[in-house]
């Protein structure tokens, strides 16, 4: 496995179980939980009261707030690869695209950075923070699409999203994260736990 399933990524985020179950146990809880909002995953998260989660057992005000914050953090990368996934649905090959943000996190620009295969002969973080500067972006998002359907992250797609990852911390410039889109089905690096590997 190259990401962490939401069950583990709750479980990391969860660090310790309570009394008589284990924070994997704990995790399944409360993807029960946000499975009942008619939202799979870490997204049902969102449409979960505070309320509601600190009535599962081991949930506290910090952890239930914890928790909140990663439902908004998927909402808003559903609503970016909900949009990308209509402007590329019908293309043949591979398009990546940068969305520059500025300190507000409020798109400055949008540039296609290729076409074609995603590797790390063809992209370099040289023309991705080239185009970062000239927006005056303080903060990146990644998309692009796979053709065949299937949005899983290639080894190439891991090796240049860590390269681009790297210099942006450099320059002052963050990668929020890559949305690889599939066909209606999207993986977001961040919400997968990717990110945490290049720390």
């Amino acid at each position: 496995e190259q990401s962490l399933s939401d069950r583990e990524l709750l479980a990391v985020i969860l660090r310790c179980g309570v009394q008589g179950s284990s924070s994997l146990t704990l995790a399944d809880k409360i993807l029960n939980l946000s499975k009942q909002t008619g939202y799979s995953g870490l997204l049902g998260l969102f449409h979960i009261s505070m309320q509601e989660l600190m009535k599962i057992h081991g949930i506290g005000k910090v952890k239930a707030i914890q928790l909140k914050c990663i439902g908004e953090l998927s909402k808003r990368m559903a609503t970016i690869a909900k949009y990308y996934m209509e402007r590329l649905r019908h293309e043949e090959q591979e398009l990546l695209y940068c969305m520059m943000l500025d300190g507000h996190n409020h798109l400055s620009g949008e540039q296609l950075l290729s076409r074609g295969t995603v590797n790390a002969t063809l992209i370099t973080p040289r023309e991705v923070f080239v185009e970062a500067v000239k927006y005056r972006a303080v903060n990146l998002i990644l998309v692009h699409n796979h053709p065949g359907g299937d949005p899983s992250p290639s080894q190439a797609d891991l090796d240049v999203t860590e390269r681009i990852y790297h210099c942006g911390e450099l320059l002052g410039i963050h990668l929020l994260d890559h949305i690889i889109i599939g066909d209606h089905r999207y993986v977001s690096f961040r919400e997968k736990g990717i990110f945490d590997e290049y720390t």
